[in-house]
């Protein structure tokens, strides 16, 4: 029987379970990269459809729409709030007061404010609207990432997906059924506070060339145990592929991609000095650089989640959200990236239209929220779906999170149909319910 542990800690091959957790703990990696470079050597790049990527803007926490995109001026004082409206060129659409500069770029984005979804709490709420599909009992769902570099791949020497910042689910939005090599490189570092340090991905200074050697032939040894440590994440085996990995993560084009220093001050300071705007300065950087998916954790305090301190949260998370999202669209735009650079910021749900007296706060609401989706062949300037009076309940064009995620799919030219099969032979198709929001299209 093959096995990965006996009696005195060797593996059948004769090499101890430590070496082999020395051997992935060497390049300070998961699983992830090296099995997706595996698995990209196995596909065939050509039947890729299109070239269009993806920034994910994730509001982690559920903005409310009523402060966001769906105000209500003439409603009670108890559903409208303590904000004013502000018009934009995008007609019916009012925003915030405190979004004045996405209420100038609506022309370069569109929203939906009739989204609706049947889970009304956070961590299924996550996977939801991360993927398109419900996590289910031994069903964890395949980010939108996960999807773009199974059926797409991506560039030799830049990492195809990367999130920026915490996944508080440690599972949400990533590989899912697809398996962890299709999971994200995760950089929770805040580029605010300094560079990014990527040492933690590149082989340490102190590895000498023979040390280096002799983990190469102890990645051999290892080779015919690859496919079945994957289901064992404990044991991470590494292989060849780690080395490809070294390349990818200290090539000079990834390094200059992480590298903010090489970007004007005007540039950063239009972005915002703070966690949000960083990060998807350096997000259009690593698209720039050849990424095809990156996922940007959308706030910059205590998040969205407002129960409690609703107005001083919104005062203090909305115009950095406005002053960041309307830099980037810009910059896309100047930058000829527009087209091919499909950009989301959405949140897991909406807020209740009427204020929680008690606490102060607007607490979870699925059956009708708002969110953006521009670039990538996305209709500029368009506005999907109407609420009623209040905002809590659609009053025209209702759509689903399986819609939302259809959408994403046809701007990224993924196949919805395509049929997975899961390490234990159970064939999955990629996204099974949904229509495209044509309004869009």
């Amino acid at each position: 029987m093959l096995g990965f542990y006996s009696g005195n800690d060797r593996t059948c091959g004769g090499i101890s379970r430590r070496e082999i957790l020395r051997i992935g703990g060497i390049s300070g990696l998961g699983l992830n990269l090296p099995n997706w470079l595996r698995q990209r050597a196995l596909s065939d790049e050509s039947a890729r459809p299109k070239d269009v990527n993806c920034i994910f803007l994730w509001m982690l926490g559920g903005p409310s729409q009523i402060e966001t995109y769906d105000l209500k001026p003439h409603a009670p004082v108890e559903v409208r709030g303590e904000f004013g409206p502000i018009p934009t060129s995008t007609p019916g659409l009012l925003v915030n007061e405190l979004m004045p500069k996405l209420a100038q770029a609506s022309r370069l984005y569109s929203v939906i404010r009739s989204m609706t979804s049947p889970i009304s709490g956070h961590p299924l709420g996550h996977y939801f609207v991360n993927s398109g599909r419900q996590q289910l009992p031994g069903f964890t769902p395949a980010g939108f990432g996960a999807a773009v570099m199974q059926q797409q791949g991506g560039a030799a020497d830049v990492p195809g997906f990367v999130q920026l910042g915490k996944t508080y689910r440690p599972d949400v939005g990533k590989g899912g059924y697809l398996g962890r090599k299709y999971d994200p490189i995760e950089i929770r570092e805040d580029p605010n506070q300094g560079p990014i340090d990527l040492s933690n991905f590149a082989l340490p200074d102190t590895v000498d060339v023979d040390r280096f050697g002799g983990r190469q032939r102890l990645l051999t040894a290892l080779h015919t145990y690859q496919q079945r440590i994957e289901a064992v994440p404990l044991f991470a085996v590494a292989d060849a592929y780690y080395y490809r990995a070294f390349s990818i993560l200290t090539s000079p084009r990834t390094k200059q991609a992480f590298d903010l220093t090489q970007e004007p001050d005007k540039v950063r300071d239009a972005y915002g000095r703070n966690r949000v705007g960083q990060r998807l300065l350096l997000a259009r950087r690593l698209i720039e650089a050849g990424a095809r998916f990156v996922r940007v954790q959308g706030y910059a305090f205590g998040g969205y989640d407002t129960h409690f301190n609703h107005w001083t949260t919104m005062r203090k998370e909305l115009p950095v959200y406005d002053n960041a999202y309307a830099a980037l669209l810009h910059d896309l735009s100047d930058r000829g990236m527009l087209d091919t650079t499909l950009v989301v910021t959405v949140g897991e749900f909406g807020r209740t239209p009427v204020i929680n007296k008690v606490r102060g706060g607007r607490d979870h609401w699925p059956h009708c929220f708002s969110l953006t989706l521009s670039g990538g062949g996305i209709k500029p300037g368009q506005l999907v779906g109407e609420s009623d009076r209040i905002g809590a309940y659609p009053k025209s064009r209702r759509l689903t999170v399986p819609d939302f995620a259809r959408t994403i799919y046809h701007a990224l030219g993924l196949n919805p149909r395509h049929e997975f099969h899961t390490n234990d032979g159970r064939p999955i198709v990629a996204l099974p319910e949904g229509e495209v929001v044509r309004e869009l299209v």
